[in-house]
């Protein structure tokens, strides 16, 4: 059984299913005030500058343009005693020393504005390497000639594993989103289809996809944007309030995830 390759065929099913059986149902209770403070955070093994973005929310229906919060402190610690000071460079946005994140490390953020602290940790996965991309006949768009993208990786047994993938197509990263965990696939081999909506993949494109591994609060908040891509009502506030590992509560999230990418020209 653990080299048995499951096929991931109706993602969006088997995604929810796996939320129902180890999540509790997330009530939203979604609104239309806009203002609210978001936090974007990231901190990953790859040695260089980390970025962090503090911005403002704005109603669903407008353009997505986040007017900026600057003036902000922030910084990242860690469980080694190191302590990672952040320099806004953009409006808004703030960037580290170089460094990289370590596997099973404790990271902490804190950003202050507006008199207010706000913290949240995480704890940096292990990295899953990954093994592939493959492509092949779009099920749903097989009339059009066109193509989907699968990512193939084997999973650790007897760990819990989330996984976050970012799909781009001709370096332009598509709009849905894709997380998975191993409630139904743990010490097995996966082939993920990354069955999306918004962009057509033709032959002759390049695709490249960044698989993160990232903890559960981070796969939570994850889960819960790619349910509202398939059912967003009108008239609530982007980016949405999803479920936070920051406090108090604002938008956003602290992810400290490992990261890889590959690249494949479908044919």
């Amino acid at each position: 059984m653990g080299t048995k390759k499951y096929k991931f065929y109706l993602v969006a099913l088997l995604i929810s299913i796996t939320a129902l059986s180890c999540t509790k149902v997330i009530d939203l209770k979604l609104g239309n005030v806009a203002g609210q403070l978001v936090i974007e955070a990231n901190v990953t093994n790859a040695n260089g500058r980390q970025f962090i973005q503090l911005s403002k929310n704005v109603p669903f229906t407008n353009t997505n343009t986040y007017p900026p919060v600057t003036g902000a402190t922030v910084s990242v610690t860690d469980n080694q005693g190191n302590t990672y000071p952040f320099t806004e460079g953009p409006a808004g946005s703030y960037y580290s020393t170089a460094f990289a994140g370590v596997a099973g490390n404790t990271y902490t953020m804190t950003a202050t504005t507006n008199g207010t602290t706000y913290t949240a940790s995480s704890v940096m996965p292990a990295l899953v390497p990954l093994d592939s991309l493959t492509f092949k006949k779009n099920a749903f768009k097989s009339t059009n000639n066109l193509r989907e993208i699968t990512v193939h990786y084997q999973d650790p047994p007897g760990i819990a594993n989330q996984y976050r993938f970012i799909l781009s197509v001709n370096s332009v990263q598509v709009k849905d989103i894709f997380v998975l965990n191993d409630a139904f696939s743990d010490g097995r081999y996966v082939d993920f289809d990354l069955v999306e909506n918004d962009t057509d993949i033709h032959p002759g494109d390049t695709a490249t996809v960044e698989m993160q591994c990232i903890d559960k609060a981070v796969y939570t908040y994850w889960f819960t944007l790619m349910q509202q891509q398939f059912n967003s009502p009108g008239g609530e506030v982007a980016p949405s309030n999803p479920p936070t590992n920051i406090t108090p509560v604002c938008l956003g999230y602290f992810s400290t995830h490992t990261t890889q990418r590959e690249t494949i020209i479908v044919r």
